[in-house]
């Protein structure tokens, strides 16, 4: 068991083909699922403890592999009972059940157990659970102390996330071969517990370009010789409402850049170390700028469309959110893809709708076609983060602190990411791993303030994250 930072993301589609690489030589379906088996089995075995475990089977794959798991629980001396929703239809599935050679009872009439194993629906369900099935399987998991999942929890759509009408809900999730989205996208995720992955002998998917965050450790301390422009010179522009600009450009300086300006009219107080200048279009030229970032608390007025406008003429990076996201239209979008300089855009969901257009396509696809389309880095913003690159790449995050979900924590996100973008002494770092270390930062400092807070608390949170690498 491993945990899943940093591991690859396959769609279910990707997973009948690495499964299909994999039957080479010796390697069957066969082999593959008591692979699996054993793999649930060794796990479940440092889990369970000594306690009773019920597994329960359905008529596909998952099912065969909740068989083998079961005879190998049954073989380390572990009292196991096997429950089935109904009997095998794969021919491996159905040989998995012919070595289990013990008592199968149905499903309906089953009595829990502490362990509840669930191994009715894995990979590629795409129909809702039948209501009754959901309320034998609540019968069966809410006496359990603890529940485990084979692949997924039973009920969830594996590439969208989704809850098929109702799904189990698992302490623990073990994860075959590799990481899917539904481990990682709400509301699925809630259902999976704790994830952990399991090698069942699939090899490495070179191919692949979704992988799950993983720490910065890139992030280090400044060197001996660095100065505040090596740490990265990131611009701020206020706009309207100047509140949201202030806590981006915090967010900036507190995340590790060593130089913020902040320009336009502000009227609160930041810390003392933000240089504050009136805005004017010539100040985004000063070559010492890493990072300019435009939109938090920009307005959505004729002069906040001329603001747009001057940043996406200058050659240097730039990260679009909040209002100015409002603002792209057919030609400011041509403007995106004709820059040569780095472009970032933040949305949230709503704000992604109305860039791109509203779409029931996987979120994770989503981002990657939004992303080849602005020729720019998408950062879709959610419980689960997925930081999206032009060329089909895609970086998500586990989900986050729910109380997250308040005013301002988006404006902090922003500012987090531009110090990683700015800062010169990353420069051989790929911008989407430093776009992606601005977001674990964020959900970092989240996690450590637990509870209820405010957005200035995330903001002044960042720097005992980026302390911890």
């Amino acid at each position: 068991m491993t945990p899943i930072d940093g591991t690859s993301i396959l769609s279910a589609a990707e997973m009948r083909r690495a499964e299909a690489r994999a039957m080479v030589d010796e390697v069957t379906v066969d082999s593959l699922m008591h692979a699996a088996g054993v793999a649930v089995a060794k796990a479940v075995r440092r889990l369970a403890g000594e306690s009773e475990i019920l597994v329960a089977c359905g008529a596909g794959n998952n099912g065969g592999d909740g068989y083998v798991a079961a005879l190998a629980l049954r073989d380390m001396g572990l009292a196991v009972r096997v429950a089935a929703l109904a009997d095998p239809s794969s021919d491996a599935a159905i040989a998995a059940r012919a070595h289990w050679r013990g008592p199968v009872e149905p499903l309906n009439v089953a009595a829990p157990a502490p362990v509840l194993l669930d191994a009715v629906f894995g990979t590629g369900l795409t129909r809702p659970v039948d209501p009754d099935l959901a309320e034998k399987m609540a019968r069966l998991s809410s006496p359990a102390r603890l529940v485990i999942a084979v692949d997924l929890p039973s009920g969830v759509d594996t590439d969208t996330g989704a809850v098929l009408g109702a799904a189990t809900v698992a302490d623990v999730t073990l994860a075959l071969g590799n990481v899917k989205p539904a481990h990682l996208l709400v509301p699925a995720a809630t259902h999976c517990g704790k994830i952990l992955l399991l090698d069942i002998g699939l090899g490495p998917q070179s191919d692949t370009k979704w992988q799950v965050v993983q720490r910065p450790t890139f992030l280090q301390a400044p060197g001996a010789a660095a100065h505040k422009y090596t740490r990265g010179m990131v611009a701020v522009i206020a706009g309207a409402m100047p509140g949201a600009a202030e806590l981006s450009a915090e967010a900036a300086l507190r995340a590790g850049a060593g130089y913020v300006l902040l320009l336009g009219e502000t009227r609160t107080t930041v810390p003392h170390a933000i240089v504050r200048r009136p805005y004017e279009p010539d100040a985004l030229g000063d070559v010492r700028i890493g990072t300019i970032v435009i939109g938090p608390g920009l307005g959505r007025d004729a002069a906040a469309g001329a603001m747009l406008d001057r940043a996406l003429d200058v050659d240097t990076a730039l990260i679009i959110d909040g209002d100015a996201l409002q603002l792209i239209d057919k030609r400011r979008m041509a403007s995106i893809r004709r820059r040569t300089a780095p472009t970032i855009l933040t949305p949230h969901a709503g704000e992604f709708d109305a860039v791109f257009g509203a779409s029931d396509t996987p979120r994770i696809k989503q981002a990657t076609a939004a992303a080849q389309t602005a020729k720019a880095i998408v950062v879709l913003k959610g419980a689960s983060t997925i930081i999206a690159g032009p060329n089909g790449a895609a970086i998500v995050t586990q989900p986050a602190n729910s109380w997250l979900s308040t005013a301002g924590t988006g404006d902090v996100l922003t500012g987090a990411i531009a110090a990683m973008v700015a800062a010169k002494d990353l420069a051989a770092v790929r911008m989407i791993d430093r776009v992606a270390a601005g977001v674990w930062l964020h959900s970092e400092a989240a996690r450590r303030l637990s509870g209820p807070f405010l957005a200035d608390d995330l903001a002044h949170g960042l720097g005992a994250a980026r302390a911890s690498i």
